[in-house]
């Protein structure tokens, strides 16, 4: 019983910038870390970034210094600042959360959940 809900996907120019964000909800107990994952046409699933409940990020080699992930970890949401957009970063971004679910009285071991994904096209 938990849900995660991507926004702030879009159509840009390169050089441009988009903002994503993904809040969790359900019967979470806590969150160990929440993400980013892209999926271009015909490529694998690849990390972007992700970011623990202490702060600690890491980051794909291609999106260094021009991407920045975030949290607010009051309202289990994650944040991706999409800086110097290019063609190349076309994808569906999916969110991810590593958690621990709370139900009927019992914490379970953590686990991964994802959102449905939205859509970065980068085009000119």
């Amino acid at each position: 019983q938990v849900q995660l809900v991507e926004s702030g996907g879009g159509l840009v120019q390169p050089g441009g910038s988009l903002r994503l964000s993904c809040a969790a909800s359900g019967s979470i107990f806590s969150i160990n870390a929440m993400g980013w994952y892209r999926q271009a046409p015909g490529k694998q699933r690849e990390l972007v970034a992700t970011i623990t409940s202490g702060g600690s990020t890491n980051y794909a080699d291609s999106v260094k210094g021009r991407f920045t992930v975030s949290r607010d970890n009051a309202k289990n949401t994650v944040y991706l600042q999409m800086n110097s957009l290019k063609p190349e970063d076309t994808a569906v971004y999916y969110c991810n959360a590593d958690l621990v679910l709370y139900s009927g009285g019992y914490n379970y071991p953590p686990d991964d959940y994802w959102g449905q994904g939205t859509q970065v096209t980068v085009s000119s």
